[in-house]
């Protein structure tokens, strides 16, 4: 890729804040480990923001939305109205990632790389729409590669807006009916599964209904099928999975933690992984979504998501409800006190 920035490094987080960081976590006020996996999200924030005082306030949240060719072969419960329905929703504020972001005061934008339609202006809602929607990847790949370079950038732009603003935290997130009929071909192309290993229900289908998509997914490997991230990103993939890919890439560049959120963006994830692993040491993951296929995807990503709430709604709201997870272990790590500063005596 010819890019300037995908090639640009992605660094390790300060190895001397990290042992400074661990050292701090056995002086705090605390039997050692207890406070459990919030320690190591704690050691971990500190090397990530080079301090011992990590935060976790300011949360920028994008939502990538896109349609999808394959929705014609039936693999969604939902019609493809639906994304650009939703955008609407988003920007009036009534979906729930919407409700999550004003909660916890996040800032939330929704960018539109590819729905069917044109849309009209809407407020919080960005233009950067690549074709109406992807191919059907059953008879052709889902995109160019010129559509492919262009949907990265678009998670790249998200990425430097987050960072330009000051943020903490990034959450990726996306709308498109039949995106985890993409995101299931793109994994079972990386993973080397069958689709039946990860097809889910998606927008609520039946058994029957995940039989067809699964169907609908071998089919398209059976064409399109390659171990090479870029290459089943572009030949089976979503223009807001792509942007998602674009954006975790950028993170790790800019020194950005991100949250990954369910089943869609963990493949996403997945994609950018495998082309930079470096990247593994900058993202969290949120949750364990019910979508059948996003355990097996972060057992093969070798990671411990932070809860498991039977979600699987996406927009990046399993990762908003996972904020004040992270918000609490960077607030303990950085203002608990020391048995030395408490006068407390140590085991």
């Amino acid at each position: 890729m010819n890019h300037h920035w995908f090639n640009e490094p992605i660094s390790a987080p300060d190895a001397a804040t990290l042992t400074a960081a661990r050292e701090r976590q056995t002086q705090l006020t605390k039997p050692p480990g207890s406070l459990g996996r919030l320690e190591e999200l704690g050691i971990t924030l500190a090397a990530m923001q080079n301090t011992q005082h990590p935060r976790v306030e300011h949360i920028w949240i994008t939502v990538f939305a896109g349609d999808h060719g394959v929705v014609a072969e039936g693999v969604s419960a939902f019609p493809q109205v639906v994304t650009a329905e939703m955008v609407r929703n988003f920007a009036r504020g009534g979906a729930a990632i919407s409700v999550l972001a004003q909660e916890w005061g996040a800032r939330l934008e929704v960018v539109n790389v590819g729905t069917v339609e044109p849309m009209e202006d809407l407020p919080g809602v960005m233009h950067h729409r690549i074709g109406p929607g992807t191919a059907n990847f059953v008879h052709e790949p889902a995109m160019t590669v010129d559509q492919l370079q262009e949907a990265l950038a678009a998670g790249c732009h998200a990425a430097d807006r987050a960072a330009i603003d000051g943020a903490h935290l990034f959450i990726g997130g996306e709308m498109g009916i039949g995106n985890t009929t993409s995101a299931t071909a793109v994994a079972c192309s990386l993973l080397n599964r069958p689709a039946a290993h990860l097809a889910g229900s998606g927008t609520g289908l039946d058994t029957v209904g995940v039989q067809r998509k699964a169907l609908v997914i071998e089919r398209a490997l059976a064409k399109q099928r390659s171990d090479q991230p870029l290459e089943a990103l572009q030949r089976l993939g979503g223009f807001e999975i792509a942007a998602l890919t674009g954006a975790y890439l950028r993170c790790g560049q800019l020194g950005l933690p991100a949250l990954v959120d369910g089943f869609i963006t963990t493949v996403a994830a997945l994609v950018a992984v495998r082309l930079r692993p470096e990247l593994a040491a900058w993202l969290f993951y949120a949750h364990c979504s019910a979508e059948q296929g996003h355990r097996r995807l972060l057992e093969a990503l070798e990671v411990q998501p932070l809860l498991d709430l039977g979600m699987r709604l996406g927009e990046g709201s399993g990762a908003a409800v996972a904020v004040p997870v992270l918000r609490a272990a960077a607030a303990l790590h950085a203002r608990m006190a020391t048995f030395a500063e408490a006068g407390v005596s140590s085991a």
